[in-house]
């Protein structure tokens, strides 16, 4: 699909991640949003946050309004749907659209999960050196959820990544408020007999989770451990099918089977 036409000029995309206290999360989440800009010229792309982050969403979707726009869409720049797209994120809107009737907004779907984001964390391995085979086996690592579907969605990505390579084994893990954890998923792996363990970071940014992650892994007898996604292509083009598909100019898609993510949105 190509996902580099011209744009409705008129639309702007405000793009909202969850915002961290470490510099190097906004520098790659930036990142993300210039290759965006990159590949649809003339696309108004801005990026706000949720937390820690200037600037925040509300007032990046006011600043917006004032400048005389009568439609934004906006796109919960977060991997997986969970309180920060279900609850945070919407009181926002709520709260601009009582201030701003006549900025109508589309609210589009978190990024993930999506077939495009598998091949990404599969570049990210080979970047880090890992390659699947019958003595390797592979945690996939997320921030983890209070939310109990938001980790379904991890551990249904985890099957379709052993479905699209040779993995001895893919298992889930979850750095926060679910189990195992990144180092107890490789423990586990390495006592069951995988000679080899490689850990991708189902991850938007580096940060205090990325980190968490690498630590634990490495700590347990991790041999690979690939960073957060950052800027890798798949990912600015999963951002302009979501917003295509909040404008209606593409299906927001149905179920993805074998080679993608069960339920995922294409």
């Amino acid at each position: 699909m190509d996902t580099r036409q011209d744009a409705p000029r008129d639309v702007p995309l405000v793009a909202v991640a969850h915002g961290s206290a470490d510099p190097r999360s906004a520098e790659a989440v930036e990142a993300v949003f210039a290759r965006v800009r990159r590949l649809r010229p003339g696309l108004d792309v801005r990026v706000a946050y949720l937390d820690h982050t200037e600037p925040g969403a509300e007032d990046a979707l006011r600043a917006l309004a004032a400048e005389g726009a009568g439609e934004a869409v906006v796109l919960p720049a977060l991997l997986t749907a969970a309180y920060h797209s279900k609850v945070d994120l919407p009181a926002v809107l709520d709260r601009v659209r009582e201030s701003c009737p006549w900025l109508g907004v589309r609210y589009g779907a978190t990024l993930g999960p999506h077939p495009l984001l598998l091949a990404a964390l599969e570049r990210r391995l080979a970047e880090a050196g890992a390659a699947a085979g019958p003595d390797t086996a592979l945690v996939l690592a997320s921030a983890g959820s209070s939310d109990p579907a938001a980790n379904a969605v991890i551990a249904r990505m985890a099957q379709a990544l052993a479905w699209r390579a040779p993995w001895r084994a893919v298992v889930p893990a979850y750095a926060s408020a679910a189990a195992p954890a990144p180092g107890h998923a490789v423990a586990r792996l390495r006592e069951a007999g995988a000679r080899r363990v490689a850990v991708a970071g189902y991850l938007l940014a580096p940060g205090f989770f990325s980190d968490r992650v690498a630590d634990q892994a490495f700590a347990a007898g991790a041999a690979a451990v690939a960073p957060a996604l950052g800027d890798v292509p798949e990912l600015a083009e999963v951002v302009l099918r979501r917003y295509d598909a909040a404008l209606g100019r593409v299906p927001a898609g149905g179920a993805v089977r074998a080679a993608g993510v069960p339920g995922a949105a294409g």
